[in-house]
Protein backbone atom coordinates (compact mmCIF):
# COMPACT_ATOMS: atom_id res chain seq x y z
CA UNK A 1 0.00 0.00 0.00
CA UNK A 2 1.39 3.44 -0.91
CA UNK A 3 2.36 6.03 1.70
CA UNK A 4 -0.27 8.35 0.22
CA UNK A 5 -2.99 5.73 0.58
CA UNK A 6 -2.05 5.07 4.21
CA UNK A 7 -2.60 8.75 4.96
CA UNK A 8 -6.24 8.48 3.88
CA UNK A 9 -7.10 5.65 6.28
CA UNK A 10 -7.86 8.08 9.09
CA UNK A 11 -9.02 11.64 9.06
CA UNK A 12 -11.41 13.50 6.74
CA UNK A 13 -9.53 12.88 3.47
CA UNK A 14 -10.38 10.69 0.54
CA UNK A 15 -8.07 9.76 -2.35
CA UNK A 16 -7.76 13.45 -3.27
CA UNK A 17 -4.88 13.53 -0.79
CA UNK A 18 -2.83 11.36 -3.14
CA UNK A 19 -3.21 13.87 -5.96
CA UNK A 20 -2.54 16.76 -3.60
CA UNK A 21 0.63 15.03 -2.42
CA UNK A 22 1.78 14.74 -6.03
CA UNK A 23 1.17 18.42 -6.72
CA UNK A 24 2.24 19.94 -3.41
CA UNK A 25 3.86 17.36 -1.12
CA UNK A 26 4.97 19.79 1.58
CA UNK A 27 1.49 21.25 2.06
CA UNK A 28 -0.16 17.85 1.76
CA UNK A 29 2.08 16.37 4.45
CA UNK A 30 1.47 19.30 6.80
CA UNK A 31 -2.29 19.22 6.23
CA UNK A 32 -2.53 15.44 6.58
CA UNK A 33 -0.64 15.64 9.88
CA UNK A 34 -2.92 18.38 11.23
CA UNK A 35 -6.19 16.85 10.05
CA UNK A 36 -5.43 13.34 11.29
CA UNK A 37 -4.49 14.58 14.79
CA UNK A 38 -7.89 13.85 16.42
CA UNK A 39 -7.69 10.29 15.09
CA UNK A 40 -4.14 9.76 16.39
CA UNK A 41 -4.08 11.36 19.83
CA UNK A 42 -6.63 9.14 21.59
CA UNK A 43 -8.48 11.94 23.41
CA UNK A 44 -11.78 10.68 21.98
CA UNK A 45 -12.43 7.01 21.12
CA UNK A 46 -12.20 6.24 17.40
CA UNK A 47 -15.85 5.16 17.36
CA UNK A 48 -16.99 8.59 18.58
CA UNK A 49 -14.63 10.43 16.25
CA UNK A 50 -16.15 8.57 13.30
CA UNK A 51 -19.72 9.14 14.54
CA UNK A 52 -19.00 12.86 14.72
CA UNK A 53 -17.57 12.60 11.20
CA UNK A 54 -20.85 11.03 10.08
CA UNK A 55 -22.76 13.89 11.70
CA UNK A 56 -20.63 16.64 10.17
CA UNK A 57 -20.95 15.17 6.67
CA UNK A 58 -24.59 14.07 6.75
CA UNK A 59 -25.95 17.16 8.55
CA UNK A 60 -28.68 19.02 6.73
CA UNK A 61 -26.26 21.96 6.51
CA UNK A 62 -23.65 19.92 4.64
CA UNK A 63 -25.07 16.82 2.85
CA UNK A 64 -21.73 15.41 1.70
CA UNK A 65 -22.45 11.89 0.36
CA UNK A 66 -18.83 10.77 -0.04
CA UNK A 67 -17.82 11.85 3.45
CA UNK A 68 -20.97 10.36 4.94
CA UNK A 69 -20.26 6.96 3.38
CA UNK A 70 -16.59 7.08 4.35
CA UNK A 71 -17.29 7.81 8.02
CA UNK A 72 -20.24 5.39 8.26
CA UNK A 73 -17.93 2.63 6.99
CA UNK A 74 -15.22 3.58 9.48
CA UNK A 75 -17.71 3.99 12.35
CA UNK A 76 -18.94 0.45 11.75
CA UNK A 77 -15.35 -0.79 11.63
CA UNK A 78 -14.71 1.00 14.95
CA UNK A 79 -17.65 -0.78 16.61
CA UNK A 80 -20.52 1.67 16.17
CA UNK A 81 -23.95 0.09 15.87
CA UNK A 82 -26.66 0.72 13.31
CA UNK A 83 -28.73 2.35 16.05
CA UNK A 84 -25.93 4.75 16.96
CA UNK A 85 -25.42 5.81 13.36
CA UNK A 86 -29.17 6.26 12.87
CA UNK A 87 -29.19 8.42 16.01
CA UNK A 88 -26.51 10.65 14.49
CA UNK A 89 -28.44 10.94 11.22
CA UNK A 90 -31.60 11.94 13.11
CA UNK A 91 -29.66 14.65 14.94
CA UNK A 92 -28.29 15.88 11.61
CA UNK A 93 -31.84 16.23 10.33
CA UNK A 94 -33.38 17.81 13.42
CA UNK A 95 -30.79 20.61 13.66
CA UNK A 96 -32.86 22.34 10.95
CA UNK A 97 -35.06 23.60 13.79
CA UNK A 98 -32.52 26.39 14.22
CA UNK A 99 -34.24 28.12 11.30
CA UNK A 100 -37.16 28.66 13.67
CA UNK A 101 -34.95 29.37 16.67
CA UNK A 102 -33.37 32.17 14.65
CA UNK A 103 -36.36 33.40 12.71
CA UNK A 104 -39.33 33.18 15.08
CA UNK A 105 -38.04 35.77 17.60
CA UNK A 106 -37.27 38.15 14.75
CA UNK A 107 -40.75 37.58 13.33
CA UNK A 108 -42.35 38.43 16.69
CA UNK A 109 -40.20 41.54 17.12
CA UNK A 110 -40.88 42.83 13.60
CA UNK A 111 -44.58 42.02 13.84
CA UNK A 112 -44.78 44.05 17.05
CA UNK A 113 -43.03 46.97 15.37
CA UNK A 114 -45.39 46.73 12.40
CA UNK A 115 -48.46 46.44 14.61
CA UNK A 116 -49.31 43.04 13.13
CA UNK A 117 -50.97 40.34 15.21
CA UNK A 118 -51.03 36.59 14.65
CA UNK A 119 -54.41 34.93 14.29
CA UNK A 120 -55.74 33.42 17.50
CA UNK A 121 -55.55 29.64 17.45
CA UNK A 122 -57.63 27.29 19.58
CA UNK A 123 -55.85 25.63 22.47
CA UNK A 124 -54.59 22.13 21.71
CA UNK A 125 -52.74 19.51 23.72
CA UNK A 126 -48.98 19.40 23.20
CA UNK A 127 -47.87 16.08 24.73
CA UNK A 128 -44.49 15.96 23.01
CA UNK A 129 -43.60 19.45 24.21
CA UNK A 130 -44.69 18.46 27.70
CA UNK A 131 -42.50 15.36 27.50
CA UNK A 132 -39.48 17.39 26.43
CA UNK A 133 -40.02 19.67 29.40
CA UNK A 134 -40.31 16.73 31.77
CA UNK A 135 -37.04 15.34 30.40
CA UNK A 136 -35.36 18.66 31.14
CA UNK A 137 -34.62 19.12 27.43
CA UNK A 138 -36.88 22.06 26.67
CA UNK A 139 -34.96 25.01 25.22
CA UNK A 140 -36.21 28.53 25.91
CA UNK A 141 -35.24 29.40 22.33
CA UNK A 142 -38.21 27.28 21.26
CA UNK A 143 -40.75 29.43 23.13
CA UNK A 144 -41.26 31.96 20.29
CA UNK A 145 -42.23 29.41 17.64
CA UNK A 146 -44.22 27.42 20.18
CA UNK A 147 -46.23 30.61 20.77
CA UNK A 148 -46.73 31.09 17.03
CA UNK A 149 -47.69 27.50 16.16
CA UNK A 150 -47.96 25.12 19.12
CA UNK A 151 -49.49 22.28 17.08
CA UNK A 152 -46.65 22.18 14.55
CA UNK A 153 -44.10 22.64 17.33
CA UNK A 154 -45.53 19.60 19.08
CA UNK A 155 -45.33 17.61 15.83
CA UNK A 156 -41.68 18.56 15.56
CA UNK A 157 -40.97 17.76 19.20
CA UNK A 158 -42.51 14.31 18.69
CA UNK A 159 -39.55 13.60 16.39
CA UNK A 160 -37.14 14.88 19.02
CA UNK A 161 -38.53 13.10 22.08
CA UNK A 162 -37.54 9.72 20.71
CA UNK A 163 -34.00 10.95 20.12
CA UNK A 164 -33.50 12.49 23.55
CA UNK A 165 -35.23 9.68 25.42
CA UNK A 166 -33.71 6.77 23.49
CA UNK A 167 -30.55 6.30 25.51
CA UNK A 168 -28.75 5.10 22.38
CA UNK A 169 -25.76 7.31 23.18
CA UNK A 170 -24.60 8.39 26.64
CA UNK A 171 -25.52 11.96 27.60
CA UNK A 172 -21.93 13.16 27.28
CA UNK A 173 -21.60 11.82 23.74
CA UNK A 174 -24.95 13.37 22.75
CA UNK A 175 -23.70 16.75 23.92
CA UNK A 176 -20.32 16.37 22.18
CA UNK A 177 -22.09 15.46 18.94
CA UNK A 178 -24.42 18.43 19.36
CA UNK A 179 -21.45 20.77 19.83
CA UNK A 180 -19.99 19.51 16.55
CA UNK A 181 -23.23 20.06 14.64
CA UNK A 182 -23.78 23.56 16.03
CA UNK A 183 -20.16 24.73 15.78
CA UNK A 184 -19.57 23.30 12.31
CA UNK A 185 -18.44 25.84 9.72
CA UNK A 186 -21.63 25.25 7.71
CA UNK A 187 -23.78 26.17 10.71
CA UNK A 188 -21.97 28.23 13.39
CA UNK A 189 -25.01 28.45 15.63
CA UNK A 190 -23.63 30.24 18.70
CA UNK A 191 -26.55 29.80 21.16
CA UNK A 192 -26.65 26.05 20.61
CA UNK A 193 -22.86 25.73 20.79
CA UNK A 194 -22.80 27.49 24.16
CA UNK A 195 -25.74 25.47 25.51
CA UNK A 196 -24.24 22.13 24.51
CA UNK A 197 -20.77 23.03 25.82
CA UNK A 198 -22.43 23.89 29.13
CA UNK A 199 -24.33 20.58 29.08
CA UNK A 200 -21.27 18.58 28.04
CA UNK A 201 -19.25 19.92 30.95
CA UNK A 202 -22.15 19.11 33.29
CA UNK A 203 -22.25 15.58 31.83
CA UNK A 204 -18.59 15.01 32.65
CA UNK A 205 -16.83 16.02 29.43
CA UNK A 206 -13.36 17.50 29.82
CA UNK A 207 -12.09 20.70 28.24
CA UNK A 208 -9.76 18.53 26.15
CA UNK A 209 -12.63 16.41 24.82
CA UNK A 210 -14.64 19.47 23.82
CA UNK A 211 -11.58 20.97 22.12
CA UNK A 212 -11.22 17.73 20.13
CA UNK A 213 -14.78 18.16 18.87
CA UNK A 214 -13.98 21.71 17.73
CA UNK A 215 -10.85 20.40 16.00
CA UNK A 216 -12.98 17.83 14.15
CA UNK A 217 -15.11 20.71 12.88
CA UNK A 218 -11.99 22.46 11.57
CA UNK A 219 -10.41 19.46 9.85
CA UNK A 220 -13.70 18.94 8.03
CA UNK A 221 -12.61 21.92 5.93
CA UNK A 222 -10.55 19.66 3.68
CA UNK A 223 -13.80 18.63 2.02
CA UNK A 224 -13.01 21.61 -0.23
CA UNK A 225 -10.01 19.66 -1.51
CA UNK A 226 -11.88 16.35 -1.62
CA UNK A 227 -14.39 18.06 -3.88
CA UNK A 228 -12.17 20.32 -5.95
CA UNK A 229 -8.90 18.45 -6.49
CA UNK A 230 -10.40 15.61 -8.61
CA UNK A 231 -12.34 18.16 -10.66
CA UNK A 232 -9.17 20.20 -11.23
CA UNK A 233 -7.30 17.04 -12.26
CA UNK A 234 -10.06 16.12 -14.70
CA UNK A 235 -10.15 19.59 -16.24
CA UNK A 236 -6.38 19.74 -16.59
CA UNK A 237 -6.43 16.34 -18.29
CA UNK A 238 -9.18 17.52 -20.62
CA UNK A 239 -7.13 20.55 -21.69
CA UNK A 240 -3.93 18.61 -22.19
CA UNK A 241 -2.95 18.30 -25.86
CA UNK A 242 -3.72 14.95 -27.41
CA UNK A 243 -0.73 12.75 -28.15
Amino acid sequence: MSTQTKRTECGPWDIALEQMHEWDPQWADACARMTSNPWRNGVLPRRLVELIGVGLNAACTNLNPDGTRRHIRRALEAGATKEEILFVLKCGALMAIHSCSLGAPILLEEAKTAGARAATKPAAPTPACDKMKSLGQWNAAWDPFYALDPVWTDEFMATGVGVYASGVLPAKEVELLSIALDASYTHMYAPGTRRHIHNALAAGATIEEIMEVLKLCVVQGVQACNLGVPILADELARRAPAR
